[in-house]
């Protein structure tokens, strides 16, 4: 006999599993027949996805094809939140994820641990070595997502230069920040769906949009060139305590950038660890007084005017001279001097009174030829236009002052193209540091080319200017330490007091040496700024040595020859018919 409990129970049962299964084909039947316009729409936004395909920066290179700049592939490591919790697994996969990726607990915990999130980040960068050891855990709910991070391989080199590209990939400082367009490329965009275990459909995308890689930046920067003068700044920061340092090796004869530095540097690939003051690239975001460095040009219009001769004789009033009433003197006391020996003991009574004879005017056309008060206009963010100040803002005693590289500023970069432009025979040339861009398809975008941008001097005016700058690094001169064996050196030293609280501080220097070489036709032009180098202080004995320990190994990596006989003798006939 059948238990009437039983039957009741079982009676029970199939009328719940009835109503269950007659609920489930009402439901059915209404999903289907219905319209659920919005019920649709629902789910299929669900399963949409759009993602932003981005791309590699491009490289930066050195002239050689050395690599300065470059992108990795690595991995953010991730996790879905609602997947670990729904499997009871947040703790443990919390505690696997910190051990692996050595980081804290809580942190990894905190962001596994949050109800309702699809999409939590736990470590950004990883390298494909560390995501692989992740990924072998097989942890449900972790997956990961392909990046690239920027990377320079010689941390420090030429960073002031280079700049950086910050984490979201925007180029935001140097040659990065400058260059951004071309290096960043195009992203691309897919829209796609996805099934319910959140991954892409291939077979079901909707629309592709291809990304364009970024584009190669080839620097006119000698990757050796610049370790060299990294290498001299980095012992003139030991040798003579300077607060900062900087300097730059230009090709005399094109204007192209073979090497640019700053002190104090700092490494690319932990930028955001160091102050926008360490990050300043000097060589063209500084102005500063130059001090006697500057009287070259003084020199050299006066000349180009016809107004003096090198044999020219020159009171220097042993030490004291006074014009409008003010006093001028000099760091040693000069009785006559010709316009060499001006330039060979850096007198600037003698610079004074070359000055006075071009007068404001002329002497501030000059000025502007040479390119000061102006950027350059070279491929790097944050060039300062130095300060020249039209002729109706100077005082009387101004053009005296002038004269020395004083009440006005410049940057190393300007100095530079100075003093390149008497070893161009004349010609001023537009700066790069850029050589030519090229797509990933070898399409050159743009090249720059050697372009003369002014000609101040006549190309003998520069061939006097060489011989008489050649005695400055010559016994009796102030630049004897800046003598490279083997070559001839045409230089200037500079030392210039700084400005405190709107005064001159005679313990306080800007020290300076530019030069080019070999001084008869001449190849590299170098210039070397210390800030406030200590105890030694003038020009000719600080950065003259740094100079000379530039220029000898960079003479013999680029194979400079010193000047021969028969070319000693060409120049020197060219000289024997002057006035």
């Amino acid at each position: 006999m059948i238990d009437r409990q039983y039957i009741w129970r079982t009676t029970l049962v199939v009328v719940l599993l009835l109503a269950a299964w007659s609920g489930l084909a009402v439901r059915l039947g209404m999903l289907h027949l219905n319209d659920n316009v919005k019920l649709r729409d629902r789910i299929q936004r669900m399963r949409i996805v759009k993602e932003e395909l981005r791309v590699g920066r491009g490289r930066v290179l050195d002239r050689n094809e050395n690599i300065l700049a470059l992108d990795l592939p690595v991995k953010d490591i991730r996790v879905d939140p609602v997947v670990v919790l729904s499997n009871g697994q947040a703790r443990v996969i919390s505690q696997v994820l910190a051990r692996t990726l050595d980081l804290p607990y809580k942190q990894v915990y905190d962001r596994v641990n949050r109800p309702g999130r699809r999409d939590e980040p736990i470590m950004r960068f990883a390298t494909e070595e560390v995501a692989d050891r992740v990924a072998r855990l097989k942890m449900p709910g972790v997956f990961f997502r392909s990046q690239t991070m920027r990377f320079y391989p010689h941390t420090t080199l030429a960073c002031h230069v280079l700049g950086f590209s910050n984490m979201e990939g925007v180029g935001s400082a140097g040659i990065e920040q400058r260059l951004d367009s071309y290096l960043k490329g195009r992203s691309g965009f897919r829209e796609s769906l996805r099934d319910g275990k959140r991954h892409e459909l291939p077979d079901r995308r909707k629309i592709v949009i291809a990304a364009e890689e970024g584009a190669d930046v080839h620097l006119t920067l000698d990757m050796n060139v610049q370790y060299y003068l990294e290498k001299a700044l980095d012992a003139a920061m030991t040798n003579f305590n300077p607060e900062a340092a900087w300097a730059i090796v230009q090709d005399v004869r094109t204007g192209f950038i073979l090497g640019m530095a700053s002190r104090p540097a700092y490494d690319l690939n932990i930028f955001n660890e160091t102050g926008p003051d360490i990050r300043l690239n000097r060589a063209i975001g500084v102005n500063y007084e130059p001090g006697s460095v500057f009287k070259i040009g003084v020199v050299a219009a006066a000349i180009n005017e016809g107004l003096i001769a090198t044999n020219d004789l020159f009171d220097c009033e042993n030490g004291m001279w006074f014009y409008a009433g003010r006093p001028l003197k000099d760091f040693h006391p000069y009785g006559i001097l010709d316009v060499t020996g001006i330039l060979r003991k850096s007198s600037n009574i003698g610079a004074a009174k070359i000055a006075v004879m071009l007068g404001p005017e002329r002497l501030y056309r000059y000025l502007k030829e040479y390119g000061l008060g102006r950027t350059t206009g070279i491929e790097l963010p944050g060039e300062e236009t130095g300060i020249l100040n039209p002729v109706g803002k100077w005082a009387k005693v101004d053009i005296t002052r002038i004269a020395m590289g004083h009440t006005v500023a410049v940057t190393a970069l300007q100095m530079l193209n100075m003093i390149c432009c008497i070893g161009n025979d004349g010609f001023l040339m537009k700066n790069h540091i850029v050589r030519k861009v090229v797509d990933k398809d070898g399409v050159v975008l743009f090249e720059n080319k050697p372009e003369a941008v002014a000609r101040p001097i006549t190309e003998r005016t520069a061939a006097l200017m060489r011989q008489m700058l050649m005695e400055v690094t010559r016994e009796g001169g102030t630049g004897t330490r800046a003598a490279i064996p083997g070559f001839n050196v045409a230089g200037k030293t500079g030392t210039a007091e700084k400005i405190q609280d709107g005064r001159y501080v005679h313990n306080a220097n800007v020290s300076s040496f530019m030069g080019i070489f070999p001084a008869e036709r001449p190849e590299i032009g170098i210039v070397v700024v210390l800030d406030n180098p200590q105890p030694l202080r003038t020009g000719g004995v600080t950065a003259g040595p740094v100079f000379a320990q530039i220029a000898e190994p960079v003479a013999r990596y680029l194979d400079i020859q010193p000047v021969n006989a028969t070319e000693m003798g060409y120049y020197q006939r060219m000289l024997e018919d002057e006035p």
